[in-house]
C-alpha cells in the first residue's frame, strides 16, 4: 500500500466497511531536530463513517511504513469458532443489529469452550463469575451484551435499535472477554515456557 490520493485498505479500521473509499485530506512531512528520518504524513477520511487514518511513509508516494490506526487482529489463542463469530462481528459493525448478536455468539462459544455448556447463556455467565473463571464486572459486561442480543433476536416494540457504538461497546467487550480468557494464559504459559529454556 502506497501513500496516494486513495488510501487502499481492504477495511476502514473504524467502521470495518469492506473496500472503503479513504480519500486524502492533508499531508505534511517532518524530520528530526537534526533534519534525519525524514518522513511524509497523510491523514485520510473514511467516507462511510467519518473516521481519520494517519499514514505515513519515507518518500512522498512510498510504501506506507506506519498507519494509526491500524485494525483490530484477533488472536490465534481465542478458538476458532469464538474467534470467527468475533471476525464476522467486526466485519459488520457497520449492521450493529447483526454485530451484537455476533458478539453474544462469541461469549456463548467461549463459555462452552470453558466447559460451562448447560443451561442458559446468562446463567452460564453468573456460574463462570460464581466459579472465578471471570470477574463480577466483567459478568456484568456481559450480561449487558447479552440483553442486547436478546433485544435483536426478539423484536419488540419498545426495543430501541442499536447504533454503531452499541455494536462497538460489544465488540469490545468480547475482544477484552478474549484476551482475558484465552490470549493472556496463552502469554503467561509461552513465559513459563521460555523461562525453563533458560533455567
Amino acid at each position: 500500500m502506497r501513500l496516494a490520493p486513495q488510501l487502499e485498505l481492504d477495511r476502514c479500521p473504524h467502521c470495518q466497511v469492506d473496500k472503503p473509499s479513504l480519500r486524502q485530506l492533508w499531508n505534511y512531512e517532518t524530520k528530526t531536530h537534526a533534519g534525519h528520518n525524514l518522513r511524509f504524513w497523510v491523514i485520510y477520511g473514511c467516507s462511510r463513517c467519518g473516521g481519520l487514518i494517519l499514514a505515513a511513509s519515507s518518500s512522498q508516494r512510498g510504501n506506507v511504513t506506519e498507519l494509526y490506526p491500524s485494525g483490530i487482529n484477533i488472536d490465534e489463542a481465542i478458538p476458532t469458532k469464538a474467534r470467527t463469530y468475533l471476525s464476522q462481528a467486526l466485519q459488520s459493525l457497520h449492521a450493529p443489529a447483526g454485530a451484537i448478536m455476533l458478539c453474544a455468539s462469541s461469549v456463548d462459544a467461549m463459555l462452552k469452550e470453558k466447559g460451562y455448556k448447560n443451561d442458559s447463556l446468562y446463567n452460564r455467565i453468573n456460574k463462570a463469575a460464581k466459579d472465578h473463571l471471570v470477574t463480577q464486572e466483567m459478568a456484568q459486561w456481559a450480561h449487558e451484551v447479552r440483553l442486547d442480543a436478546n433485544d435483536q433476536r426478539h423484536t419488540d416494540e419498545e426495543t430501541i435499535l442499536p447504533d454503531e457504538s452499541d455494536a462497538k461497546k460489544c465488540v469490545d467487550f468480547v475482544l477484552a472477554l478474549g484476551q482475558f480468557l484465552f490470549v493472556l494464559p496463552a502469554q503467561i504459559q509461552s513465559g513459563l515456557m521460555e523461562a525453563k529454556k533458560h533455567s
